[in-house]
């Protein structure tokens, strides 16, 4: 065998296992995580492994392992010649199941049962609209696992894609026996979310997830995960949802019974629980009908039109009460704020206090923080501003050493808890006239003239007349698209322009006007940005926001690079180097979140090749009759004939 196909076919998360069986492989699919460095004496976790590549680094000063692949690995472990490594690495790629079980294998028996064309498997696939060739699908004629036997064999696979155990569906179709798993069920189907899914779609069997996999209509912009069940979200759904820094969205997709509705509201409240900031919305399934009877029923599409048509769930007023439970009981994230002097975070990792409540200062989160363990009560005390990030990454460490937990899911508590944190200091600092109670209309007088407005014949021309009586004068087609643009900010693909003109021709009064129009949390709007000030801004302070630039000529290249990286990638991620309080350094990642829309203003647009790439080039109004317009605007409003009142009562 090729030394090439041997890195193909061996994971780093195999050789682990052989060497290391200990070690319990908890990390995010795909994402680099630290472990104890088996080759030097490793007190704080200093070897970097990196599953996507296949690779490991140590990044200790006192270890000579350096960095390498399986076979680098597999050599210093064994202390062996590279010849004998290989020979190794051939042993460990010719027994999979001494590190996972023969589940894959299995799988390749099962395959081929169904490849044999049994006509009563046929006609099942064919009946639900399987398509075996697109599936990693099976069968069981009886040769494994009798209570599996008749039963299309779906793979449940883990955090590193291997799979870990089966399910079963029978083509017998008996109401009271068609679910069947193996003991001690673990994996998910079709495997763990990719590590940057922004939207996820759940559903309330396999054979739904597997009818969707099928429609690249819907796989092109979701991931797909089944839920075991109306009552099968499991803890290892959670974790696996936990672990997604850029999801914005779960959709469930559950059948149109009663059932499916109240599983529907189970999920949607323990979705708010342990991601309150992301989005979540609900399919609307026709009465009696599920995903998979639906592509039975319907043309193909009708899949696709629901998912688009989905709707934003909401939550009943008892459904928003703040969840309280108690540390003995907490078996996920839940935030309970009841006792305004102790505030308490519980996770499956750890359960956090903070003691003395939250001062009020816009610009720190200064805490006295009790990190307590779940079983024997021990706890790590400490005081610490939660918006530095060193500090944090310092408590975790010393907290996990101390309680002996993993200082990486200590500190991703850290930063949700800390996201919540947050939320509650806007709330309790809000005025009290902004908080309605849940029990009042659901939307304010604004949304109502809002929603009025926008019911009305010739929106588009009556919009653009909105404009105009706001104080925008001239430039009617500009205006209308620029403002079209600027409100794509809150959609998944926001839209950007390029303003281009003259020095004086009116561009920068023109984007000032329309950025007024959008609420002040929804935007930023830059004189100047320095080469690497987008890369300092925290996870998601840009996330869906407007950003304007007043002259794009004054940027540096770096800084309209990130800049350009936000508007096509939706984010932009900068590799840093950190210190420890032992002086030891090592790699950092710190990302920042888009989407983003963008309106930017030049003289000189020609030579921004790649930004015109990216945005709508407006050309402003430089002729005569606009110049007379903005002439005669002024000479009103500096006699008092115009109406500033009405204008500002436009804006609004």
């Amino acid at each position: 065998m090729e030394i090439a196909e041997i890195k193909k076919q061996l994971s780093i998360a195999q050789v682990l296992d052989h060497y290391l069986p200990a070690l319990k492989l908890r990390q995010t699919e795909g994402q680099p995580f630290m472990i104890h460095c088996p080759f030097h004496n490793d007190k704080t976790p200093s070897l970097q492994i990196y599953p996507a590549t296949n690779t490991y680094n140590c990044f200790s000063s006192n270890c000579t392992a350096g960095s390498g692949d399986v076979i680098d690995f597999i050599m210093r472990m064994e202390k062996g010649t590279k010849r004998e490594a290989i020979l190794k690495a051939q042993e460990l790629i010719g027994n999979p199941e001494q590190h996972k079980g023969n589940y894959t294998s299995l799988m390749r028996t099962f395959r081929a049962s169904l490849l044999r064309n049994d006509r009563r498997m046929k006609a099942y696939l064919e009946e639900r609209h399987l398509d075996a060739d697109k599936l990693e699908i099976g069968y069981n004629a009886g040769t494994h696992y009798a209570h599996l036997k008749g039963c299309l064999i779906f793979p449940l696979k883990d955090r590193l894609g291997v799979i870990v155990s089966f399910y079963g569906r029978s083509i017998y179709n008996k109401e009271e026996a068609r679910h069947f798993y193996l003991k001690d069920r673990k994996g998910l189907y079709p495997c763990y979310p990719r590590p940057e899914t922004q939207q996820l779609i759940l559903t309330e069997a396999i054979i739904d997830a597997a009818t969707l996999l099928q429609d690249e209509a819907i796989t092109t912009n979701n991931n797909i995960l089944a839920c075991y069940g109306t009552n099968g979200f499991t803890v290892e759904h959670e974790q696996a949802i936990k672990g997604l820094k850029q999801l914005r969205e779960v959709i469930i997709f559950f059948d149109g019974d009663e059932a499916g509705r109240e599983g529907t509201k189970r999920v949607a409240a323990k979705l708010q629980e342990i991601r309150p900031e992301i989005k979540i919305s609900t399919v609307n399934t026709p009465e009696g009908e599920d995903v998979n009877s639906l592509i039975q029923s319907h043309d193909s599409k009708i899949l696709t039109h629901l998912v688009e048509s989905r709707s934003s769930f909401s939550f009943s007023v008892e459904e928003k009460k703040p969840v309280t439970k108690s540390p003995a009981n907490t078996s996920a994230g839940s935030f309970d704020t009841s006792n305004p002097h102790r505030l308490t975070y519980c996770t499956i990792t750890a359960n956090y206090y903070i003691k003395g409540g939250l001062r009020n200062e816009a610009d720190s989160m200064r805490v006295s923080l009790d990190i307590e363990h779940l079983q024997n009560g021990r706890k790590s005390r400490s005081k610490l501003d939660l918006y530095e990030d060193k500090q944090v990454e310092k408590i975790a460490r010393e907290a996990a050493e101390k309680l002996q937990l993993r200082a990486d899911l200590i500190q991703l508590d850290l930063e949700l808890f800390t996201e919540l944190l947050e939320r509650h200091r806007e709330n309790l600092n809000k005025p009290k006239e902004l908080q309605p109670t849940l029990a009042e209309a659901s939307v304010s007088k604004y949304e109502k003239q809002a929603l009025e407005f926008l019911r009305k014949p010739s929106l588009i021309k009556k919009w653009n007349e909105l404009i105009g009586k706001a104080g925008v004068v001239g430039e009617e087609n500009n205006r209308i698209f620029l403002m079209a643009i600027a409100i794509t900010h809150k959609m998944r693909e926001p839209l950007h322009a390029l303003i281009q003109g003259s020095s004086g021709s009116g561009k920068t009064h023109l984007m000032a006007k329309l950025y007024n129009f959008i609420p002040q949390e929804d935007k930023k709007n830059f004189t100047r940005v320095t080469e690497g000030s987008l890369y300092n801004y925290g996870m998601y302070d840009l996330q869906n926001k407007l950003i304007c630039i007043e002259d794009l000529d004054g940027m540096k290249e770096e800084a309209q690079f990130a800049f350009r990286e936000l508007q096509s990638k939706g984010m932009i991620i900068s590799s840093t180097s950190i210190k420890d309080e032992n002086g030891n350094i090592s790699a950092s990642e710190k990302t920042v979140y888009g989407p983003i829309a963008s309106m930017s203003c030049t003289t000189k647009g020609e030579i921004y090749e790649d930004n015109m790439s990216r945005c709508f080039i407006i050309a402003v109004d430089e002729s005569h009759d606009q110049s007379k317009k903005v002439i005669h605007y002024q000479n009103m409003k500096a006699s008092g004939q115009i109406d500033e009142q009405k204008e500002r009562q436009c804006t609004e």
